[in-house]
């Protein structure tokens, strides 16, 4: 039996089977990835087959998976996986976290790319983009199963949400917006900066990121609470944000400090 668009977050019903929309996202991200990332490598003299490449996405898939998920049951949710370890395999209820993401996939990307040690930060500038875009695919899930939107608005383009009151702030396309926009500038840096120093579209990434998901993070409905660092009332999104955005910065330093 085949059932189309049976409920807000699910796509396709097959056989019992349930494809919901955000995995076919991650899906759409990871076919983008593929197609993309042998056309981007010349940017940076790369010449890796597109075996090579199916072999580093597919270490990518799992690290994204595997990452996400542990980032969300270890960053957000310790004490109730330590009362129901059964629930952290099961992806498919929800609640996946892009810093555990991020983590995730840099480990795998080590492993994948552990033959290829002397172009690792070549390879790291040349799948930015596309994880940008993958970012931005997965927020459209999000904003199609109607989840992490933002706080109350008065603006024009505000949103009803089921079972929220009044309208909320679109944080879903907010976010769309912020990773296509870091997809383009690393795109451009990957291709005109010069001279070319390996590793500083990754640093640019990962700056452009940390910077923009934390001013994002203050329209956006928070399910936990907040945490106070002395000075500031900060979400957990935005702490584990700052740590993303000082990696970025101290790459930018030391590949250019080894460039030099």
């Amino acid at each position: 039996m085949i059932s189309l668009f049976p409920s807000r977050t699910v796509a396709l019903v097959l056989f019992d089977f349930s494809v919901h929309w955000y995995g076919l996202m991650y899906l759409c991200g990871f076919l983008v990835a593929w197609y993309l990332v042998p056309r981007l490598q010349k940017y940076r003299g790369l010449s890796l087959t597109q075996d090579d490449w199916a072999n580093v996405l597919a270490w990518a898939v799992i690290g994204v998976i595997v990452g996400g998920r542990l980032g969300y049951v270890f960053f957000y949710q310790p004490f109730y996986f330590l009362d129901h370890p059964s629930k952290i395999i099961a992806v498919w209820e929800g609640g996946m976290s892009s810093h555990g993401g991020f983590i995730g996939v840099t480990i795998a990307l080590l492993w994948a790319l552990r033959k290829h040690k002397k172009n690792l930060r070549a390879i790291a500038d040349t799948v930015v983009v596309p994880v940008a875009i993958g970012l931005a695919l997965g927020r459209i899930g999000n904003f199609i199963n109607q989840e992490l939107y933002g706080t109350i608005t008065s603006l024009p383009w505000g949103i009803s949400v089921p079972d929220a009151i009044g309208l909320r702030h679109p944080t879903q396309l907010y976010a769309v917006a912020k990773d296509l926009f870091i997809a383009g500038v690393c795109f451009w840096h990957l291709r005109y900066s010069r001279p070319i120093v390996s590793g500083r579209t990754c640093a640019l990434f990962l700056m452009l990121y940390g910077v923009l998901r934390f001013l994002t993070e203050y329209v956006r409905v928070q399910e936990y609470p907040m945490m106070d660092i002395g000075v500031l009332l900060l979400s957990r999104g935005q702490i584990l944000t700052l740590g993303i955005f000082v990696v970025g910065a101290a790459m930018w330093w030391w590949v250019g400090r080894r460039s030099e």
